[in-house]
């Protein structure tokens, strides 16, 4: 707090008087003027994970660093099958909740007053809405759809993109996750959004099944959403990357396994670090039969959330 203070020009004494509510008066330590901090730290960037951040952003990581040490905006993902955008708009102003459309998607809308009221309103509890973040349903955009029967959302956590899904097209989803718990919250959400989802628990995925288009929205290091989870930036280790990238390079080849040839394997993650992403499809694209048709990288200066989206055809002939 000190430090915000001193960022912003406020001076901590002022604040720091023990009167009222306010904070007991600083040491002499506390209140001693330091140094103006280096780069990274002014970027609040850990020092040896800076080098593979700037290596993936460019000349956008100073930018998208300092756009992380602000408030992430709130986004509504407008279900079409239930309104479209400007009906869902009306709903929510009859609640007091203001929005406007995102550049990033058709269906997201940015909540700018309010935004605490939106899981009360009767625009959520009657699924008109969803609360998803404008760059996941961009993600979602992305996905070829025409022709497509069978989708399977492989690591489908609480269903987001699943339920995205669902309001794009009438082929058959079912939603998978390693763990299950996970998945306990997706019926009801379908229910509410009048969605058709069937969650195959880890035992009910049989080898054999193929389907013409494979979500893996695999476990990452959440670097693109950290000004949502700030600790995540803090915890994350060396360690922690080695065994990201290894799981992540296990879950493609799982998941492969069940495209049909023709069909295609999207691989999504709400990482910025290119060793999380081109790294592993150019890993899986050396020994499988695969076809980057795709890639894209969205980072918070987008609008929304960073995450990264790559489209790999499953090429006839192939296992």
């Amino acid at each position: 707090m000190i430090g915000y203070l001193r960022a912003t020009g406020i001076a901590p004494h002022t604040l720091f008087t023990g009167a009222g509510y306010g904070p007991a008066p600083l040491g002499a330590d506390e209140g001693a003027e330091r140094p103006a901090p280096d780069r990274l730290a002014d970027l609040d960037c850990p020092a040896w994970l800076a080098p593979r951040l700037e290596a993936s952003l460019g000349p956008s990581f100073e930018p998208v660093m300092r756009t992380l040490q602000d408030r992430a905006p709130v986004f509504l993902r407008v279900n079409s099958a239930r309104a479209d955008v400007e009906t869902a708009r009306t709903v929510l102003v009859q609640d007091g909740i203001a929005t406007r459309p995102s550049p990033l998607s058709p269906s997201a809308l940015e909540v700018i007053e309010n935004a605490r009221r939106v899981q009360t309103s009767a625009a959520y509890r009657d699924g008109l809405v969803e609360l998803q973040d404008a760059a996941s349903q961009a993600v979602v955009d992305m996905l070829p759809l025409d022709g497509v029967t069978r989708i399977l959302d492989y690591c489908a956590g609480g269903g987001g993109k699943a339920l995205a899904l669902a309001a794009r097209t009438g082929a058959k989803i079912h939603a998978h996750d390693a763990d299950p718990r996970r998945l306990v919250d997706l019926p009801p959400r379908a229910v509410r959004a009048g969605a058709e989802i069937t969650v195959v628990p880890p035992a009910g995925l049989r080898d054999d099944a193929r389907y013409d288009l494979v979500l893996v929205d695999a476990p990452c290091s959440g670097s693109g959403a950290w000004r949502r989870s700030p600790e995540g930036k803090i915890r994350f280790t060396r360690d922690r990357i080695a065994e990201l990238t290894a799981l992540q390079g296990r879950i493609l080849e799982q998941a492969l396994r069940h495209v049909a040839p023709g069909g295609v394997l999207a691989y999504v993650t709400c990482s910025m670090l290119d060793d999380e992403n081109s790294q592993r499809v150019e890993a899986l694209a050396q020994h499988a039969p695969v076809e980057r048709l795709v890639d894209r990288q969205f980072t918070p200066l987008d609008g929304g959330d960073g995450f990264y989206c790559a489209l790999l055809r499953h090429e006839p002939g192939g296992r």
